[in-house]
């Protein structure tokens, strides 16, 4: 019996999705429940598990087509046994509206090759005569081909030198053209969105970080022993944030239309970046976590969003957007708004710098904060307090339990 294999429904407001990375050849074995392909959108990537036993009859939709809900990507006979025969993939392929040609290789192996191993043959100029086939039967796989380009056993086929004089200098360049992935589409969308429809401003100040650090050294082990978490400063920001946004309710808010709508609530997004591109995941009702529950819940959230598993609920609402591009080793940056947010606080680097204390020069583990604001909505009185309510807090932590 054939099986069709089906894109899942898309999420609300994702009108289609792209083909990511097939993790099955036609002819392999995939036991239920088994991830055969993942669809990628522009919010989440989607994994589409094998509803049955059997053997991976055709792949009707190559790796970075864009397809739609409910559409057929490709076919599974259940209850099949690795060996038994299959349908011709490159018919398939050739019926299928959205399958993109391949050059052919001249090679009588070809036929038997899926649509995603063939071009990979092409782009490297390898025959597949020379690559042994380590797939049912003796089928050359994606990954076999991979292992030979590694080996350094593949060479790109010489070009013809249109002259030699200007060839010679320039043989050490190369490009390579890649197309964006959906996700850093809409990323680069959303940006522009936040560049133009919005009039944003940045404030700056700077923070003594030497006391939270001394917090930290002295407590970091009683902390992770009670609590099985290593105590980070991420918590200790949001901490920060969520009570300078109760006590400045305009850059907890949002504009629709030619309302301002005021959060009772305190959802923070936490700027997280991934293999894929950069996303904020949300982090919920921020007001009633602990330290601990803070830093477990970042530490979920950015394995979920490494490993592609965020799902959409995890990646929309949010009040406030928090980034620490000092994780990377940034000083200083102006972060984008994240529509349609009100406001987003930049964390940077924390260096040691020479400031003056009490008329004297003393070097102490200063850091930048930056807040990026809507000046529709939040006017300077507003944002330049908020970013002193934060430096306040950070600098004398204390106040976050006294609630001061």
């Amino acid at each position: 019996m054939t099986i069709e294999i089906l894109v899942p429904d898309l999420p609300e407001s994702v009108a289609d999705a792209t083909v990511a990375t097939w993790h099955k050849q036609p002819g392999d074995a995939v036991t239920r429940d088994e991830v055969l392909v993942d669809i990628e959108t522009d919010k989440v990537v989607l994994e589409v598990p094998a509803p049955e036993d059997g053997i991976l009859e055709a792949i009707l939709e190559d790796e970075g087509t864009t397809v739609l809900t409910k559409q057929l990507i490709g076919k599974i006979k259940a209850g099949a046994v690795a060996g038994e025969p299959t349908l011709d993939v490159p018919a398939e392929a050739e019926s299928s509206p959205n399958k993109r040609n391949t050059a052919a290789l001249g090679d009588e192996t070809n036929e038997a090759l899926s649509p995603a191993v063939r071009r990979l043959l092409a782009e490297h100029s390898i025959s597949a005569g020379d690559v042994k086939g380590t797939g049912v039967g003796g089928r050359i796989t994606r990954e076999d081909v991979e292992a030979y380009v590694k080996e350094g056993q593949a060479t790109p086929a010489p070009t013809a030198p249109v002259e030699a004089k200007i060839e010679a200098p320039l043989a050490h360049r190369s490009e390579k053209r890649v197309p964006m992935t959906r996700l850093r589409k809409r990323v680069a969308e959303r940006l522009l969105e936040a560049k133009n429809s919005t009039a944003m401003l940045t404030t700056f100040n700077e923070v003594n970080m030497k006391p939270i650090m001394d917090l930290r050294k002295q407590y970091k082990d009683i902390f992770e022993e009670r609590h099985g978490i290593r105590l980070g400063f991420m918590s200790f920001y949001v901490k920060a944030v969520v009570e300078a946004l109760k006590r400045f309710p305009e850059v907890n808010a949002s504009i629709d239309g030619d309302d301002i709508v005021y959060h009772n609530f305190f959802d923070v997004s936490i700027a997280v970046s991934t293999p894929r591109g950069l996303v904020t995941p949300v982090l919920r009702d921020c007001d009633k976590l602990s330290l601990a529950e803070i830093e477990k819940g970042i530490r979920e959230l950015a394995i979920k969003g490494r490993d592609g598993k965020l799902t959409v609920d995890e990646l929309i609402g949010g009040n406030f957007t928090i980034t620490n591009g000092g994780v990377f080793g940034s000083l200083m940056s102006t972060p984008i708004i994240n529509p349609p947010q009100s406001a987003i606080l930049g964390m940077h680097k924390i260096a040691d710098r020479p400031m003056a204390v009490d008329g004297k020069v003393e070097i102490l583990p200063m850091m930048y904060l930056a807040l990026s604001y809507d000046h529709r909505l939040v006017d300077g009185r507003e944002s330049v307090g908020y970013l002193v309510t934060i430096k306040e807090l950070l600098e004398d932590p204390t106040r976050l339990l006294l609630d001061v």
